[in-house]
Formats: structure tokens, C-alpha cells, sequence
């Protein structure tokens, strides 16, 4: 469970890291903010292309970059998202970031903060966000 000022200081990363989303398509931004279980935080924010499928989403962004520099274990992330340059609104997840998160942690433990508005949150379990998930152990 993380503390409060761990959240808040999440939330802040991942509304600077939405400040750099490249979005010229959707026009949607959105930042996030991963923090591994030694305390280390790795931003990221979605890049759209032409060629839509070859996007990728903040949360992904911010997994690779985490993985790619040796780091396995996570604890949670932030996610902050709405309209380039316009406040921010909820910005759930998509299935593919969610199913990403789910090969990269334990979902029963691994918390996903949304969120809402200016100074307000809501945090979920990536299990309560991927009920039945297909993952790893399901290849044994």
C-alpha cells in the first residue's frame, strides 16, 4: 500500500510527463508515473504516429523505459490524461496496457491511481481493472 505523499508525488510525475505527450492526431494527452519497489519512478507518455496502430500509450512508455534500464519489480503507477493542454479527466488504462502491467507485476498487490481531477484520485488493483487476466502462469 503506498503512502499518501507516495501518491501525490506519483500524481505530479505523471501530469509532467502528460506535458510531453505528442498527440497531434487525438489531440488527447496523457502522462504516467511507475514506481518500483525500491523507490525509483520512471515516467512516460503516449506518442501517436500517421500510422495509428504504431502508437504507444503512456503506461507502456513509461514499462519499457523502466525494463530497459534492468527494473522488474513495481509497485504501482499514476495516470493522468484528458485534452492537450485543457484539465485533466479520467483516463483509464487501455486492454493492451492493462494486459502489459499484468506480465510485469503481481496483480493481486500492483495499484493503478486515475486520476480525476485536479487534487482528486481513485485507485484500483490492476486485478480489479483485468478480472480473469490471461498471463504467465497460464502457460505452465
Amino acid at each position: 500500500m503506498l503512502s499518501d505523499t507516495e501518491r501525490k508525488k506519483l500524481i505530479e510525475e505523471a501530469d509532467r510527463a502528460r506535458a510531453n505527450a505528442y498527440c497531434p492526431y487525438s489531440g488527447f494527452s496523457v502522462g504516467a508515473a511507475l514506481l518500483t519497489d525500491e523507490g525509483k519512478i520512471y515516467r512516460g507518455c503516449n506518442i501517436e504516429n500517421a500510422a495509428y496502430p504504431a502508437g504507444i500509450c503512456a503506461e507502456r512508455t513509461a514499462f519499457s523505459t523502466a525494463v530497459c534500464c534492468g527494473e522488474k519489480n513495481f509497485k504501482a503507477i499514476a495516470i493522468a490524461g484528458g485534452p492537450k493542454g485543457k484539465t485533466v479527466t479520467e483516463a483509464y488504462p487501455c486492454g493492451i496496457c492493462r494486459q502489459f502491467m499484468n506480465e510485469l507485476t503481481d496483480s493481486s498487490l500492483f495499484e493503478v491511481i486515475i486520476v480525476k481531477d485536479e487534487g482528486s484520485y481513485i485507485s484500483h488493483t490492476l486485478d480489479e481493472l483485468l478480472p480473469y487476466s490471461f498471463g504467465p502462469e497460464a502457460l505452465k
